[in-house]
């Protein structure tokens, strides 16, 4: 396999999604990210933070209607950074493999 040849085992797919980044501890703030592309094991974001490879983190994807063509789904991940890498724009890009998820009940 040539160097740099792509590993990944799942297809993604091209999808600018919101991502809310949950908070590790009570006095840190929820994060908004977006989404550059999605697979069911994992996912590259792009946010105004600073992350360290190895790091679990825990995020809420919304796949939208337009998408679900039924209503916007939650999906409660939690994961691990993989991948970190600086952009233009002052954000990070973030690869993250995803361990376990759950869909969350829409809210009343």
């Amino acid at each position: 396999m040539p160097d740099g040849a792509d590993r990944r085992e799942a297809r993604r797919f091209n999808m600018t999604l919101p991502v809310r980044l949950l908070p590790r501890d009570s006095q840190s703030p929820e994060l908004k990210a977006q989404t550059r592309d999605v697979s069911y094991r994992g996912l590259y974001f792009l946010a105004e933070a600073e992350f360290k490879i190895g790091t679990t983190i825990e995020f809420v994807l919304t796949l939208p209607e337009q998408v679900t063509r039924s209503g916007d789904v939650n999906i409660r991940c939690q994961g691990q950074v993989v991948r970190i890498e600086p952009t233009h724009n002052g954000r990070t890009g973030v690869a993250a493999k995803i361990d376990r998820y759950e869909f969350l009940h829409a809210a009343a």
